[in-house]
């Protein structure tokens, strides 16, 4: 495969303010480090920032990571624990100058300097949308990525745009004239996953008729997701780590080894550090995977990119209204504070919900939207749903519009200021209902 060409982009930077971690008791005493990122690991583990040699130690121990104004600790399931004064911390936030015991080792916390980390000179890259410096820094490193062929291991919660990133990086690298494929770990057997990843020969088991070209072999000269890496059951673990350094597969039953070309970017939402420190992972795996560990951050940590969200998700819709004309101010900031435990996905349903109800839909008590209406709960006759999308879509959305509006104007008799607040639905968009819907009026 050719050597990949540069990929022209403009970076700009933004400034963090660093920490620094330094062993002040046990076997590491007087060892230290400065964070050159906003993330900061420690354990036994040769990938670690700060490696130890304390036997007491696990292989990934703790993270520590500047959110903001914040450092937040994170212990990666280990052994023996993260102490701070005496209470054992399994996620929390810690101030400069706190001291943290892991086994027979304390570290004391400390503030850094300012360091820049680049960002990319712009507010979108595929599918993924985002103007806060911390997107823009995980744009900046998706151009960077897709200079070269290394593997890429996304971590991120759920419905963030991990296989987004994947996207991006396959379609701005040279393999994006290959095939991207995706294998979603989490939701395939465990007795098909081998023969999903590798192949299968006719009559390997019981219903395999004929051969089967598995994702590796149909991904060759492109882009394999593997997403939910986490879920791979640890019996077919050494399989996958044979193909990544091989760089051949052996379809199941088969005998032949077959060269593939893959780029793999896998992603989880677990902390696969954990697994490992636990056993359900090998560390081996790990290390091929993560050769460049890339996290998105959470809808929750950076509030700021939601207008430009709904907006994408508005235009995505085939609208043309603004945030701001589908959510009050006080709404949009009430949102901003909303925890979106689905992340993206979470608030594109929200802002699809709006559009189909006309308003926007209630909250939980807990602050989380509703479950989506099913079907049959609101009524949808199960022949329309087996029309194309946007045939299906365009009726129901009509019929709703024209009931809702009916009884919209009834109550609020023919008063459309008061229908407006009513409907808690601007009134120039009120307008435009009544125009497509009573042309007469």
């Amino acid at each position: 495969m050719a050597e990949p060409e540069t990929i022209p982009h403009q970076l700009g930077d933004y400034a963090v303010r660093s920490f620094a971690v330094a062993v002040i008791a046990g076997p590491d005493k007087g060892k230290a480090i400065t964070a050159a990122s906003d993330v900061l690991t420690i354990g036994t583990g040769d990938t670690n920032d700060l490696v130890l040699s304390d036997s007491t130690v696990s292989r990934y121990h703790l993270e520590l990571r500047r959110v903001r104004d914040r450092i937040l600790l994170a212990d990666n399931g280990s052994t023996n624990g993260v102490e701070a004064g005496g209470v054992l911390i399994e996620r929390g936030t810690v101030r400069p100058g706190s001291l943290l015991r892991l086994g027979r080792t304390t570290v004391k916390v400390e503030e850094g300097e300012a360091i820049q980390l680049a960002a990319a000179n712009r507010d979108q890259l595929g599918t993924l949308r985002g103007r806060t410096p911390a997107m823009r820094h995980v744009f900046a490193l998706i151009e960077n990525l897709c200079k070269s062929a290394v593997p890429v291991l996304v971590l991120g919660e759920t419905g963030s745009g991990k296989e987004g990133i994947a996207r991006a990086i396959h379609d701005g690298s040279p393999r994006k004239v290959g095939p991207f494929e995706v294998v979603d770990c989490g939701t395939l057997l465990s007795t098909l996953i081998a023969s999903e990843l590798f192949g299968h020969e006719r009559g390997a088991f019981t219903g395999a008729t004929s051969q089967h070209q598995g994702a590796f072999e149909r991904a060759s000269g492109g882009t394999l997701f593997l997403d939910e890496i986490g879920e791979l059951p640890l019996e077919l673990q050494p399989a996958l780590l044979g193909v990544l350094e091989r760089k051949t597969i052996k379809r199941v039953g088969g005998t032949e080894q077959v060269p593939v070309d893959v780029r793999v970017v896998a992603a989880t939402h677990q902390d696969l550090r954990a697994l490992v420190n636990s056993g359900r992972f090998r560390q081996d795996l790990y290390y091929r995977l993560a050769v460049v560990p890339l996290r998105v951050p959470p809808l929750r940590e950076r509030p700021e990119d939601l207008e430009l969200l709904i907006g994408h998700f508005i235009k995505e819709a085939g609208r043309e209204e603004a945030a701001r004309d589908l959510y009050s101010p006080a709404v949009l900031q009430g949102l901003k504070a909303h925890p979106w435990p689905g992340n993206v996905r979470e608030l594109r349903n929200f802002v699809e919900a709006t559009l189909l109800l006309g308003e926007m839909p209630s909250l939980g008590e807990d602050g989380r939207p509703l479950p989506r209406p099913t079907a049959r709960s609101v009524g949808i006759d199960p022949a329309l749903l087996e029309r194309p999308y946007s045939e299906a879509r365009g009726t129901l959305v009509e019929a709703f519009e024209a009931a809702y509006l009916d009884r919209l104007l009834e109550r609020a008799e023919g008063n459309v200021s008061l229908a407006s607040r009513l409907a808690g639905m601007n009134r120039s968009y009120l307008r435009e209902l009544i125009a497509r819907h009573r042309p007469e009026q």
